[in-house]
């Protein structure tokens, strides 16, 4: 991996939030099929709110006479939803009042006071993936449903307790579930998505999957989890520091965001019974679109629109965050990366910094290159993930899926 030092400390970020890419669409291919050719990338943001449209238009390979249809990321994103949603909302009714209702609202499914609403429930990436691999592994993505449920269930556990532990309180354009409830319903109804997690992969052995393949799937997911969690408290130690790495840095977002994508892009193949190496090679595909997923996070949480992400203006730096930017930036060495040093190293007004105080140290980490460095880290780690699809063999149009879904995580503005 290049390091912030091997970059000119004069390199300037474009001004966009998003990862423009500027290789093809697909990864250099294994020896067993063509070399694939670039594809055409369209993206715009449609009306209804969904963030950034990605629409990959496959060219054909070399020597293949047909063409795969174009990707649409929002049809994706929608089936995931319409299959996982169901049998999400059936698990959360197991819950006892009133942790239900507090995780119906976490969800965007009812206003505080409980009334049905049409809210924002997220992206959804984790189950169109899980649905995926379902079909990478041969068999129908309603294979992939048990696991695409555990995983958002999971996320949405680490969520509720993100925002108690960050102070955070808005999400998804709305207040966050501890600031309405209070913060032992938030961590009770985190820990009880959890556990609900588990609960639904082991019925799955009962009717979907095998016995042997629930159990798979749950050590995959409890692996995760503990990963998760391990980086979510090397994130909160890190604020406490003056300097981190960015080797520190990527191995803490590996835990903290690779991990869960690793698992939600191999455990629907895990149910459908697929052999170890087809699942270790869609894991890392996952772990690296983790790791792109979370360079771009890094850099909305700085330069990210509110009224788009939904989370609030300089959040991260207001935390005092070590995230790849800052990381990158304080490596450079330069004057604007001793100038952000000083500034971070500082405890006068921790957490209470003015809009313009903020704008600076933002400015300064553009200066020492942390802003470019990053989204050329998340261009890296999206061709990694490329690579690893060239170790399954799957049909074309379930790779150009999962194809779409990693320009969609590099593109997008929410």
């Amino acid at each position: 991996m290049s390091t912030p030092q091997q970059r000119p400390a004069t390199t300037t970020a474009a001004s966009s939030t998003t990862v423009p890419l500027a290789s093809s669409a697909t990864s250099s291919t294994a020896a067993s099929r063509p070399p694939a050719q670039p594809a055409t990338i369209e993206t715009s943001t449609p009306a209804h709110g969904e963030g950034t449209h990605v629409e990959v238009r496959p060219s054909t390979a070399a020597g293949a006479t047909a063409q795969v249809e174009p990707v649409s990321v929002p049809e994706l994103l929608a089936r995931g939803r319409t299959l996982c949603i169901p049998p999400l909302r059936a698990a959360i009714a197991r819950l006892a009042p009133p942790m239900d209702a507090v995780a119906a609202y976490h969800f965007g499914w009812t206003d505080q006071a409980g009334n049905p609403i049409a809210g924002d429930g997220g992206k959804a990436i984790r189950p169109a993936l899980a649905l995926l691999s379902a079909e990478a592994a041969g068999a129908q993505a309603a294979a992939g449903v048990p696991g695409g449920v555990a995983v958002e269930l999971v996320h949405n556990f680490s969520l509720l307790h993100d925002d108690l532990m960050d102070g955070d309180e808005t999400r998804r354009h709305r207040a966050t579930a501890w600031t309405v409830f209070g913060p032992a319903q938030a961590i009770l109804v985190g820990d009880a998505l959890a556990t609900l997690g588990t609960e639904v992969l082991l019925d799955a052995g009962q009717s979907a999957a095998t016995p042997a393949d629930a159990a798979r799937a749950v050590r995959l997911l409890t692996t995760a989890t503990r990963k998760l969690i391990d980086g979510q408290a090397q994130d909160l130690s890190f604020e406490h520091r003056d300097v981190v790495t960015v080797e520190e840095c990527l191995a803490m977002e590996g835990n903290k965001t690779g991990a869960l994508l690793a698992a939600a892009s191999a455990i629907g193949a895990v149910l459908a019974g697929a052999d170890d190496r087809t699942a270790d090679a869609l894991e890392r595909y996952g772990h690296h679109l983790g790791l792109a997923f979370q360079a771009v996070d890094d850099l909305l949480g700085i330069w990210g629109a509110t009224e788009v992400t939904g989370k609030p203006h300089w959040g991260d730096l207001r935390q005092r965050k070590k995230s790849l930017p800052v990381a990158a930036a304080l490596a450079e060495g330069g004057a604007a990366s001793r100038q952000l040093a000083e500034l971070l190293a500082d405890p006068k007004g921790r957490g209470e910094e003015s809009e313009e105080v903020l704008a600076g140290r933002a400015a300064l980490i553009e200066q020492a290159g942390g802003r470019a460095w990053t989204q050329e880290e998340a261009r890296r780690q999206h061709t990694t993930a490329l690579a690893a699809l060239d170790e399954v063999p799957m049909a074309d149009e379930v790779r150009e899926r999962f194809v779409a879904l990693a320009e969609f995580v590099v593109v997008r503005e929410r």
